[in-house]
């Protein structure tokens, strides 16, 4: 009997973090895969994720508008209700067999929760992972609610199973994007002179052929109120350091309005020739453009996870990603433009790293859809101690 699976993919990051396993599931003979993308996925404003994910060659079963305008607290959790609404229609609608959700984001609660109530076996990929604000509740919910979890690490299984989830429906898979790291690193990047020409973005056209950082910088919703400050800091760190920056677009958290305006006010008061700015790339050319690169900057867990496969340098800035699991690859500063300059300076001196293959081997997509087809399925759930 064939599976019926779907993957509910919510942002441009889930989707890198989920694309292996999309392909396995829809390789393999036991499953079936539905495809439902919702919230920033499918906004303009956060890249287009959904047009990425139509070209690379995956079918869209349904699409979920649950974004409210805003980028704040209130907004966040409303949005979070319009995205359980909807998608215990969608479910209902579909009738998968079991429902997959990535990570911690807050669009994924509403996936959870709807599954759940649905009695859908809800399947959680990243679980059992520290890190601060509002996903580490989030993180911990779904847990809680998932009936089977595929965890990046050991130390991450060893969480899990302490808050009570059943040993045996707890799996060390590694990490779905080690698996697009892999895949970018065997075939060449897009050429650094036709980078900006195909992908747009804003800014003037840089030189990136003397060496470049990456910059990736997110809200912090439990600082929501300082993400503008923030992200000057960067800016100022960033420019002081006179090397050519690729930054990318914050994410739709609280706090996001904020950063993108900080952003924008700081382009229109200081002269940035050597930063260009994009709001998307596909998964493989953005991997590529940062293992090109002489260090990322900012709080995106790709400074701690890809990167620490990668071996690139990470310069970790503020609290967002506190007590993740990292690799030496990781530099941790405040919101401070000196100590972010001095951090990157540090970096560009110090070279690479050795890879870590910490958050996996890069053969998480096959593995996990190979357990989809073949674990018990079940909803019934008892704390196991």
């Amino acid at each position: 009997m064939v599976r019926k699976i779907c993957v509910v993919v919510t942002a441009r990051p889930s989707y890198s973090r989920i694309r292996s396993v999309l392909e396995a599931i829809q390789a393999h003979p036991s499953l079936e895969l539905q495809l439902v993308v919702a919230a920033s996925a499918l906004l303009d404003r956060y890249g287009n994720a959904h047009r990425i994910i139509e070209d690379e060659g995956f079918q869209i079963d349904r699409r979920v508008y649950m974004i409210m305008e805003g980028e704040n607290l209130v907004t966040s959790a409303k949005s979070t209700g319009i995205g359980l609404a909807e998608l215990a229609t969608v479910f209902d609608d579909l009738r998968p067999d079991a429902v997959v959700t990535v990570a911690d984001r807050f669009e994924t609660l509403a996936t959870a929760i709807a599954a759940s109530y649905l009695n859908v076996p809800l399947v959680h990929i990243q679980g059992g992972e520290v890190t601060g604000s509002i996903d580490e509740k989030v993180r911990h919910a779904i847990t809680k609610l998932a009936d089977l979890h595929f965890v990046a690490t050991e130390k991450a299984a060893e969480r899990v199973i302490r808050m009570g989830e059943q040993p045996e429906r707890v799996f060390v898979t590694g990490c779905p994007s080690i698996d697009v790291v892999k895949r970018a690193l065997s075939s060449p990047p897009v050429p650094r002179d036709q980078l900006i020409g195909k992908y747009g973005g804003v800014g003037e056209p840089i030189d990136l052929a003397k060496g470049y950082i990456v910059v990736l910088q997110h809200p912090v919703t439990t600082e929501h109120n300082e993400s503008r400050r923030h992200v000057v800091e960067t800016l100022h760190a960033v420019v002081d350091s006179g090397l050519p920056a690729i930054w990318f677009w914050p994410n739709v958290d609280a706090g996001s309005d904020g950063t993108s305006k900080g952003i924008r006010a700081f382009r229109e008061t200081h002269s940035l020739p050597r930063i260009h700015f994009f709001k998307n790339l596909p998964p493989e050319d953005f991997l590529r453009l940062v293992n090109d690169s002489l260090c990322i900057v900012g709080n995106s867990s790709v400074g701690i996870r890809e990167c620490s496969h990668l071996g690139i340098p990470s310069i970790n800035v503020g609290g967002r990603q506190q007590g993740r699991e990292r690799g030496a690859n990781t530099l941790d500063v405040p919101y401070e433009r000196g100590a972010i300059l001095a951090a990157i300076q540090r970096a560009v001196k110090g070279g690479r790293f050795k890879p870590d293959p910490l958050y996996g081997d890069g053969r998480s997509g096959p593995r996990i859809a190979d357990l989809l087809a073949e674990v018990e399925l079940s909803i019934e759930k008892r704390l196991a101690y």
